[in-house]
């Protein structure tokens, strides 16, 4: 057991990213977690690398914590299974117990346990679920740690196994508050024009009070956040599409204590809904408060709407003799109803391809387009893609006004415009109506 200041432990946490922030082992150098191939397999523990648990009061015991603890291998294309956790809690000794979960199966001395994880996933997902708390003699500071080994059955060679005593949880006893909102359950399928309850409540799992609170809210495009606090002010929708709004209330709550806001926060989703994000989060009022656990402070809820979104491309005709630059500029619609914007990583969601005519070439094109290639083009074929907005609102209207010289004049000399998934995909299964999503730029038309 060591003596540590809370201040030192949260900024070293806060150094990995955020107190709690999961440390993952057993990645070599030369496995890439995004994709492992057929050559090799890694197995992974993941755990946090720091945790703080709150001290015990006078009289009574401490309350427990949670420590949520899994197992991930790197290569999609392989099956692991059996995986086993093993769990030294052993480093605690003094500063913390722990209480076991069911498929945990700890050894006589209850120090060191074999945890079932069951099938191993290559996306991380909570499979052990620790509980935690400080020991009636430990005092503010005292930290011990908790030490990892893992083995699975699959990969390439039929074991796998991660390095022993390499992954470690800090666990550090400390005083103060700990604020924490309630995890959502995706939805989807909801209907335009419907309106949604957000399970937004505030706990308190620190042992001071927390004396009020601030919180923050992030509606994409297609919600509103139709309840209005005299608490609260709104920004948005900006440019990226977010509705932007902060509350301060001066609520009390005390140690272990849960409350909600002073009515229920209610979101509307718009006719033009579709892919949305609705992000909260909380904190202490006073900014010298440090919240002594952050990993529960935020959330984010995904809300799919059942609604359409009809994107078309227009076309474009010109005619110039050989030597002449003529501009022909397709257009983009989203027809709508709905918005579309890809609300988890923040791509586009549709790109469009422009296959030049024959015998032009392009002296001047938009700053979202450039040259590409693709299996399937024809040999000699010149090949342009574009990008949109990360976000498409209904009515987007926009134009790709491309400038091209005519090197020789082939009468009906026709390219190809196509909109189409940016990520490669087959479709876009917001957009029923594939008839629309081509068109034709066509020089010296004949008619």
């Amino acid at each position: 057991m060591s003596s540590l200041s809370v201040g030192r432990v949260l900024r070293r946490g806060l150094c990995a990213g955020a107190v709690g922030a999961l440390v993952l082992t057993g990645f070599g150098s030369g496995a890439a977690f995004a994709g492992g191939t057929a050559q090799g397999d890694e197995l992974a523990i993941r755990a946090p690398q720091d945790t703080v648990i709150t001290a015990a009061p006078e009289s009574g015991a401490a309350q427990y914590r949670s420590l949520v603890l899994g197992l991930t291998h790197s290569n999609r294309e392989t099956t692991v299974t059996d995986g086993r956790l093993t769990v030294d809690v052993s480093g605690l000794a003094g500063v913390a117990e722990v209480a076991w979960p069911d498929n945990c199966a700890p050894d006589d001395t209850g120090t060191v346990a074999v945890c079932d994880t069951g099938d191993v996933p290559n996306r991380y997902s909570p499979q052990v679920r620790l509980k935690v708390r400080a020991t009636a003699e430990a005092g503010v500071g005292a930290q011990g740690a908790i030490e990892y080994s893992a083995e699975a059955t699959g990969g390439p060679d039929g074991a796998l196994v991660a390095p022993g005593g390499s992954t470690r949880t800090f666990v550090t006893v400390a005083s103060g508050v700990d604020l924490g909102v309630s995890a959502p359950q995706d939805v989807t399928g909801v209907a335009p024009g419907s309106s949604l309850t957000v399970p937004f409540s505030v706990t308190n799992t620190g042992n001071e009070t927390a004396h009020g609170f601030k919180v923050s809210m992030w509606a994409t495009y297609g919600l509103d956040v139709a309840t209005r606090y005299p608490q609260c002010t709104s920004t948005g929708p900006g440019s990226g599409g977010f509705t932007h709004v902060t509350c301060s209330f001066d609520t009390d709550v005390p140690p272990g204590a849960t409350v909600e806001l002073p009515e229920p926060l209610r979101l509307a989703v718009t006719g033009h809904a579709l892919y949305e994000r609705f992000e909260y989060g909380v904190e202490p009022a006073d900014e010298a408060v440090v919240d002594l656990d952050s990993s529960d402070n935020n959330r984010t809820w995904h809300i799919n709407a059942d609604n359409t979104a009809d994107f078309s491309v227009k076309g474009a005709k010109a005619s110039g003799a050989a030597g002449d630059t003529v501009t022909t500029a397709f257009r983009f619609i989203n027809n709508g109803p709905a918005w579309a914007g890809d609300v988890t990583s923040g791509d586009p969601l549709v790109a469009i391809d422009f296959y030049l005519p024959e015998g032009t070439t392009a002296t001047s094109v938009p700053r979202t387009c450039r040259t590409t290639s693709a299996p399937g083009d024809a040999p000699n074929t010149v090949h342009y893609v574009c990008t949109l907005p990360t976000w498409t609102t209904p009515d987007l209207d926009v134009s790709f006004p491309f400038q091209l010289r005519v090197d020789r004049v082939v009468p009906d000399a026709t390219g190809r415009v196509v909109a189409r998934s940016y990520s490669g995909a087959a479709s876009l299964p917001f957009d029923p109506d594939t008839t629309n999503n081509s068109a034709e730029v066509v020089v010296n038309p004949s008619v």
